[in-house]
């Protein structure tokens, strides 16, 4: 099961480190294995959300997450994706920005750096819905329930995580944007920069988190309504149609995935730059640390570890929203990557904990319950 799932994982990683050495010899090799290291201590936390999402996938779109969704991840966010903020932000051409990344790599990160702000608001903001919609909704199992419950009741109060979420926003772009980093030290007034980003990752996360709920929600309105049609009349169901409309909820599902990955990966393109401002090392260690995310979503499905250990998907979440918080700050401040993973680690580890210790308080009273139907058993009672 763990060569299965990983095996491409630990493929990738031998292909990429034997590829850093052939770049530029064993230093590359150091700094592409920390920076796979960085990428994954990073987005541990992403699994488990992504873990949440792909168990209501079919075999068919895991096999599609861990495909094209890699390519995406990899290709995509890992190395066009710094090229692409280089073209916006110096107004150059995709061949240009390509061409300075190799031949004036400092004027290349600058660019990046400065580019920092607008990737934070958005990302941030992104990431702030994700975990205020969790912790609005109210739900059956509760972690930190002194938190949850009060927020629970208060999340009936309809768009409450959008107004919050924009109140941060505005919030932010008073404070830390008024001083964003830049580039050497320099602070500069970012405002409008961050309020555009900022809205534009709102207005991503409700379309795409609202397509894939409707579909979601379409497909098991039709499931149920040809369960009924079933028990009625075996010959007067329409799987043609059903599986269309699976087909739409699971694509945008996967939308939903990428763009959530996306906004995981931020902070970990941008910290690349502290140690490497080299593309193609970039690539490779983030790359490797991207299939090893990958694969780890597609372990804790196949394995049911969400459903055995029911705290994890809420550490996740509190981590995200603690992510979130991190990148908002970073528009002014710098934090290092260490203390970020490390935010994250120790949300989902505390939450692992609370899960074992949940499992252990129920064996012992099932035990004790069956110990006392024993006893009255004996006693013929």
């Amino acid at each position: 099961m763990l060569l299965k799932t990983f095996g491409w994982s630990f493929a990738i990683t031998v292909l990429g480190l034997i590829a850093a050495v052939f770049y530029d010899g064993w230093t590359a090799f150091g700094v592409v294995a920390i920076l796979a290291v960085l990428e994954i201590s990073l987005s541990f936390d992403n699994a488990v959300v992504n873990a949440g999402v792909l168990k209501k996938m079919n075999a068919f779109w895991q096999k599609i997450f861990l495909t094209v969704g890699v390519l995406i991840a990899v290709f995509g966010m890992r190395l066009v994706f710094p090229v692409v903020i280089v073209a916006i932000s110096a107004k150059l051409g995709p061949i240009d920005a390509v061409q300075l990344a190799f031949d004036d790599k400092d004027r290349y990160q600058q660019l990046v750096t400065d580019a920092h702000p607008s990737i934070a608001a958005f990302g941030g903001m992104f990431l702030l819905m994700i975990f205020l919609d969790f912790i609005f909704e109210e739900r059956d199992i509760q972690w930190l329930r002194w938190i949850e419950r009060p927020l629970a009741k208060l999340g009936k109060v309809d768009m409450l995580s959008v107004c919050i979420a924009l109140i941060v926003l505005l919030v932010a772009s008073l404070t830390v944007a008024l001083n964003a980093h830049q580039h050497g030290g320099v602070h500069v007034d970012k405002q409008a920069t961050v309020l555009l980003a900022g809205v534009g990752g709102l207005i991503t996360y409700l379309v795409v988190g609202g397509l894939s709920g409707f579909f979601e929600n379409r497909l098991e309105e039709e499931e149920e309504r040809e369960h009924e049609e079933e028990e009625r009349a075996a010959r007067e169901g329409k799987p043609k149609s059903a599986v269309l409309l699976a087909g739409q909820a699971a694509f945008f599902m996967f939308l939903y995935l990428e763009v959530l990955d996306a906004s995981f990966s931020f902070d970990g393109v941008i910290g690349a730059f502290a140690i490497t401002n080299d593309i193609v090392l970039m690539a490779l260690g983030l790359g490797i640390g991207a299939m090893y995310v990958r694969s780890l979503t597609v372990y804790l499905v196949r394995q049911g570890t969400l459903d055995d250990y029911v705290y994890l998907e809420h550490g996740a979440h509190y981590a995200i929203g603690a992510l979130a918080a991190i990148l908002l700050i970073t528009i002014q401040y710098q934090i290092n990557e260490v203390i970020t993973g490390l935010v994250g680690v120790v949300l989902i580890a505390w939450s692992f904990l609370s899960s074992v210790r949940r499992n252990k308080r129920i064996a012992a009273e099932e035990g004790q319950g069956g110990d006392a139907d024993k006893a009255e058993v004996t006693s013929g009672v």
